[in-house]
């Protein structure tokens, strides 16, 4: 079962139980308030917008719109509409839990020297650190030929497999490729889903080779949509959330 199909399941009954009350789909990222105030964000994917001015032109949005009819969405082959599906989700489990750590991903999930990294999706705030404690790092990019270090996307069934370690952007679930990507990690001792996109839910990955999510919880919600209203990115949330780790 697709991953996406898998989140909405999961989280279907809950999102009867919640209406919308804001959407804001930014330059950067696009987030979710249910009525109770949580807020769930997802990367907007630029690349694969359609042409013209009206991103989705069969969606009329209703106010007081129900939490489920969103999150159908995370489904969609529109990769707007599967970012707003997946805002959602992350809107409806946008709250504090005790089995997870804070802080920066690299310190729950240490590295070796003999390590080679693949980074599905550059990261470049960890690069740097993952060259000084790994032995190699490889970065995929969606590029058409290799750019300096960055590999194109295409290239992914060839060397990730060579990798033991996976980082993944959690966008490869909004752009419907994380099931291909990881069944190429099949030889990967950890592999983390990282970013603000990552659904922070352990039962969902639990029968996947996922071993981190890692993502966010939005501590400022009002903060927050007025960053991504004006095209704000993860730079600008600093205060605005919460980093999270999840063991699997």
């Amino acid at each position: 079962m697709d991953i996406t199909k898998k989140i909405s399941d999961h989280l279907s009954e809950s999102a009867k139980q919640h209406r919308i009350k804001d959407i804001r789909i930014g330059l950067g990222y696009t987030a979710v308030m249910l009525d109770n105030g949580q807020v769930g964000l997802a990367y907007t994917p630029h690349r694969d917008m359609p042409a013209g001015c009206t991103l989705m032109p069969n969606f009329q949005p209703q106010k007081n719109i129900s939490a489920d009819a969103l999150l159908e969405m995370i489904t969609s082959d529109n990769k707007v509409k599967t970012a707003i599906g997946l805002a959602t989700a992350n809107a409806l489990i946008n709250f504090n839990s005790n089995d997870y750590t804070s802080g920066d991903v690299l310190e729950s999930n240490p590295l070796q020297p003999e390590d080679c990294v693949g980074m599905v999706g550059n990261f470049a705030p960890l690069t740097a650190s993952i060259r000084k404690k790994a032995a190699k790092l490889i970065i995929f990019e969606q590029i058409d030929q290799q750019k300096g270090d960055l590999i194109p996307s295409g290239e992914i069934e060839k060397h990730l497999p060579e990798c033991t370690v996976a980082v993944i952007t959690a966008t490869s679930i909004i752009n419907h490729s994380f099931d291909r990507i990881i069944q190429a990690a099949v030889n990967c001792r950890e592999i983390i889903i990282l970013g603000a996109s990552t659904p922070l839910i352990p039962d969902v990955f639990s029968k996947t080779p996922v071993t981190c999510l890692s993502g966010v919880i939005v501590t400022d919600s009002e903060e927050i949509l007025r960053i991504i209203s004006f095209g704000g990115g993860m730079r600008m949330f600093k205060n605005c959330i919460k980093k999270i780790n999840f063991r699997i």
